[in-house]
């Protein structure tokens, strides 16, 4: 930039005036399009970072706006993350419950896994029942659906039953393709780096 003459720079900034420009006008055609309002289907999946991170972080948005939050952690309880310790403070907007016992290869019980499962979907179709919440997070709900310790048709239909206004977001590795299919926003997060693989370990405020 510092090399070139003052007509070159003059030239390079109205070429980017016009190709935003362009961009603009495109951009803004699509939000002009984009004119309808219903409850979407968010899956975060992958084996990258983060998956859990965006759903709290979407959690954290809602509150801000003013809407109640249903979250179920699947898989997850056995010990207080930081998400739930901070959520937890505002008993009035948000209802929080980690109903797993810790990781699969921590628990090595399917039979129990399973039990726990049931019990976590019970209270997500409650949320999913009640137009009042309008942000429920199933956070790893994935991988009781890898283990088939849920139905996926079964979960898809009382999704699919939710309120119409009503967000969901469902976290965790291996999202099946029949949930895939009916979501509205699937991301899927891939690994580059990781600290673990350097052994450095899971540290509060960064993994849990």
């Amino acid at each position: 930039m510092t090399d070139m003459t003052p007509e070159q720079l003059a030239a390079l900034n109205e070429r980017h005036r016009e190709r935003m420009e362009r961009k603009k006008a495109v951009i803004d055609a699509k939000i002009a399009a984009a004119d309808k309002k219903v409850g979407i289907i968010i899956v975060n999946t992958g084996n990258g970072k983060g998956k859990s991170s965006s759903a709290f972080g979407m959690a954290v948005r809602a509150l801000g706006h003013g809407m109640k939050v249903g979250v179920v952690q699947f898989i997850k309880g056995a010990m207080a993350t930081g998400e739930e310790q901070f959520l937890r403070r505002f008993p009035d907007e948000v209802s929080f419950h980690a109903m797993g016992e810790g990781y699969t290869w921590e628990t090595q019980d399917r039979a129990r896994d399973i039990e726990k499962a049931e019990e976590a979907w019970r209270q997500a179709r409650r949320f999913l029942a009640d137009p009042s919440y309008g942000l429920v997070v199933l956070d790893e709900l994935n991988i009781a659906l890898k283990y088939r310790y849920l139905d996926v048709h079964a979960v898809i239909a009382d999704l699919l039953d939710r309120p119409v206004m009503q967000h969901v977001v469902i976290t965790g590795r291996a999202a099946p393709p029949e949930l895939v299919e009916i979501a509205d926003t699937v991301t899927e997060m891939n690994v580059v780096k990781h600290a673990f693989k350097a052994g450095i370990a899971a540290q509060a405020g960064t993994e849990w």
